[in-house]
């Protein structure tokens, strides 16, 4: 059990964390810091943390573990602020959806004491952000990213690793890189693609009677174009290189389908749609991704 968590950013993610700990009776107290002042309150009055802290330092002030639950570009300023109170008797963890530009930023920040800082990407998450909607079971069940580094402590790892198992998560380390090369293939870019499509809708004078008339397919596809903007912001632009391969690779994708299309080689058009067909239909997804 951890003595204290000091919870930086207390929207979904880092609400659900809190939460999910307080039902696993994992930690003692929760010490919880919001940019806005009207997030902290709020969590305070769900019960999601137990005390307000007026900072990022003082939220981890006496704590044993630290969770930096901010956009990716916040990071190396949130780091810089807790800087003076880290410590080899913390824990420190992110749930940044991309790595490598989070793990730069601690080696800058934290130098020698990086190694209490243990990179994680839990694959959950909702449309909907803030505090509101924590909940927690949202990491039960779900796959957890841990990316360590050469200096990661292996205390810290194990400790990192034990935490998420006990949450009823399933662990899986990779590299910063490889992290970020695969999610900008499965999770970067299909944001990417959504958020094209539903201006490329909206744009057209017609866009909101075509929108009416739209079923559960589109639904389905469109979902994840309603996520976080700033989150989403951040993420596309720290993986920007990965993604840049991946939209290349995509848009030759599109650009064989167009041709094939306007050419009228059915075909050919139906051997590449039977191939995605077929890619798709024998996918599983893991049991702790969902």
């Amino acid at each position: 059990m951890f003595e204290q968590l000091g919870l930086i950013g207390c929207g979904l993610m880092g609400g659900s964390f809190a939460l999910a700990l307080k039902r696993a009776g994992l930690v003692k107290r929760v010490v919880g810091y919001s940019k806005s002042p009207s997030t902290t309150a709020r969590a305070l009055q769900m019960g999601v943390i137990d005390v307000e802290a007026p900072s990022a330092l003082l939220a981890v002030s006496g704590a044993d573990l630290v969770l930096l639950a901010v956009p990716v570009a916040a990071t190396e300023a949130t780091l810089k602020a807790i800087r003076h109170l880290v410590s080899t008797d913390m824990l420190i963890m992110d749930v940044g959806s991309s790595k490598r530009d989070v793990v730069d930023a601690a080696r800058r920040v934290l130098k020698q004491d990086v190694g209490v800082f243990v990179p994680c990407h839990p694959i959950t998450g909702r449309e909907v952000s803030g505090v509101e909607n924590a909940d927690a079971a949202l990491y039960a069940g779900k796959q957890v990213i841990i990316t360590p580094i050469e200096r990661t402590l292996t205390a810290k790892l194990e400790q990192a690793t034990a935490l998420w198992r006990a949450l009823g998560c399933e662990v899986v380390n990779m590299s910063p890189e490889s992290h970020d090369a695969a999610y900008a293939a499965v999770s970067h870019l299909p944001h990417l693609v959504a958020f094209a499509l539903m201006n490329s809708i909206v744009a057209q004078p017609e866009g909101r009677e075509y929108l009416s008339l739209a079923g559960p397919g589109f639904r389905d596809f469109s979902r994840i174009a309603a996520s976080d903007p700033q989150m989403w912001r951040d993420v596309l632009i720290a993986n920007r290189e990965e993604l840049a391969r991946q939209t290349g690779l995509f848009q030759q994708a599109l650009d064989d389908l167009q041709r094939l299309i306007a050419n009228g080689q059915a075909d050919d058009l139906e051997r590449l749609i039977n191939r995605a067909s077929h890619a798709r239909a024998n996918w599983r997804v893991s049991p702790g991704a969902r």
